[in-house]
């Protein structure tokens, strides 16, 4: 939208189909590189980070001296060696990529082929959210919490999630297989689905029995926030007795289209804080004109909706917007920015900060807790039943 600059929120747990957008952020990864810069000199020094890293320089030296198999593979220690740091940190959500993977992260597509599955790439394992309806993958009977362990048969459990969602894409017509572990079934077992082209709009509209306005919004990409309110205006123009924003397995996008989307249903005021390291606190407010301030509301939320969905859900929970029903959410509360290395080294995904609700709370690791608590079984899914939605419209229908 404009010139605006965008980054992802938090994670990006994606469509299966979707291309990424690992690397958009040009004032964060200025503003993280200068601050990692200043804080480097000032704590070690050249003298420090010289006797600092005598041990690893003797350790290089004792690879190239006496290790069996020579030559060794210095880029390829090098790599291991920057993965090695950045796991030390115990954040799931700092990683490593290499130039080719970087490059395979950012690169354009031609449209989208896939099996068409949202999925969570910030889990250990690349996991299945909910196939879309449709897909190859809901032709393959793939299901919400499925885990892949291997595809085409070479074992991924040790390879970052995100990069086993890229060898998943493919042309449409091509086969993948994929070796999947299940709850409840005791042996992993193969899958093989044909790709497809995948189109699917990020909103998805309707009026419900009981004069009900419905909107589902599957994503926070670029065009989101236009989407939603094109998609929000018809439906008023209906006299809705109430409004329901469905942001179940919505796993988020970018950090500013959550902000406008959480501005069209507040009139005014705050709608979610960044907080930094240093204590450095952003105060996001509403960015433009609401749409829907004032009709009742719901908002729809799960244990797949995450990062933007749950920034959004949270702020209309504590401006007392909006009721929250469904499940505790992912619990997804931290920002990422991915910073490229020098001449083309790769780059590294590195948590920069948190963000917290208009009340302060941050959401990491403990996700929301809905007014309504409502579960939805897999027996609710499989015989067409939607309790969650239910309780939505029971609440909305209320004198």
């Amino acid at each position: 939208m404009g010139d605006k600059p965008k980054y992802p929120t938090i994670l990006v747990v994606v469509a299966i189909f979707l291309l990424v957008v690992a690397c958009a952020s040009g004032f964060i990864i200025g503003t993280v590189t200068a601050r990692a810069n200043t804080d480097s000199e000032a704590t070690t020094g050249a003298e420090g980070t010289e006797a600092l890293f005598a041990p690893f320089w003797e350790t290089w030296q004792i690879v190239h001296q006496h290790y069996l198999e020579q030559p060794v593979d210095d880029v390829a220690m090098m790599q291991g060696a920057i993965r090695g740091m950045l796991e030390a940190l115990g954040d799931q959500h700092t990683s490593y990529m290499d130039p080719s993977e970087f490059e395979s992260a950012n690169a354009t597509l031609e449209g989208y082929d896939g099996i068409g599955a949202y999925v969570n790439t910030d889990a250990e394992l690349l996991t299945i959210i909910e196939p879309i309806k449709g897909s190859p993958a809901e032709a393959a009977d793939l299901r919400a919490g499925d885990q892949i362990i291997a595809i085409d048969g070479e074992d991924v459990t040790g390879m970052l999630p995100e990069l086993a969602r890229q060898k998943v894409l493919g042309p449409a017509g091509s086969n993948v297989t994929l070796t999947i572990i299940r709850e409840g079934v005791e042996a992993p077992f193969d899958v093989q689905i044909t790709r497809a082209h995948i189109v699917i709009p990020s909103v998805v509209s309707e009026m419900l029995e009981g004069e009900i306005a419905y909107i589902s919004l599957m994503t926070f990409g670029e065009t989101s926030a236009d989407d939603l309110r094109n998609a929000i205006e018809p439906l008023l123009a209906q006299n809705p007795k109430g409004f329901i924003l469905d942001l179940r397995n919505n796993s988020g996008g970018y950090l500013d289209i959550a902000i406008d989307i959480g501005s069209l249903f507040l009139s005014d005021g705050v709608v979610a804080y960044e907080e930094y390291g240093d204590g450095t606190r952003i105060t996001y407010e509403t960015t433009v004109e609401a749409v829907a301030a004032d009709i009742p509301m719901v908002v729809l939320v799960n244990e797949w909706s995450a990062s933007a969905s749950e920034l959004v859900a949270g702020a209309l929970q504590d401006r007392g917007r909006a009721q929250l029903v469904g499940a505790v959410t992912f619990g997804k509360g931290t920002v990422q920015s991915w910073i490229p290395l020098e001449n083309e080294q790769g780059a590294v995904r590195v948590t920069i900060a948190r963000w917290l609700t208009p009340d302060g709370e941050n959401v990491h690791e403990k996700g929301l807790t809905p007014d309504y608590e409502v579960a939805f079984s897999e027996e609710d899914m499989l015989a067409g039943n939607d309790p969650q939605l239910d309780k939505a419209i029971e609440l909305l229908s209320q004198p």
